[in-house]
């Protein structure tokens, strides 16, 4: 029985792989790949900050970080 479990893994795991080959994207240029990688990191920094204001408590803090967070917003827009 754990023999047939595990050839229906294996079984799953080729297929998942087979799927994730017809998805692939194509090839981006050096100016896309630059912009994507801008992007991520805009978006991780504005996550970063949102964070650190859900447990902000100093007023002059909070504020702060909310003009951070709306200059990342501008940003990311403009991109």
């Amino acid at each position: 029985m754990a023999r047939g479990f595990e050839s229906k893994s294996v079984e799953a795991q080729q297929e998942e792989a087979a799927r994730g080959k017809v998805k692939a994207r194509p090839p981006m240029t050096p100016e896309q790949q630059a912009t994507e990688q801008r992007r991520r990191a805009l978006e991780l920094t504005r996550a970063r900050a949102c964070d650190d204001l859900s447990r902000a408590s100093v007023p002059a803090h909070r504020q702060m970080l909310e003009e951070a967070i709306a200059a990342l917003d501008r940003q990311l827009a403009d991109l």
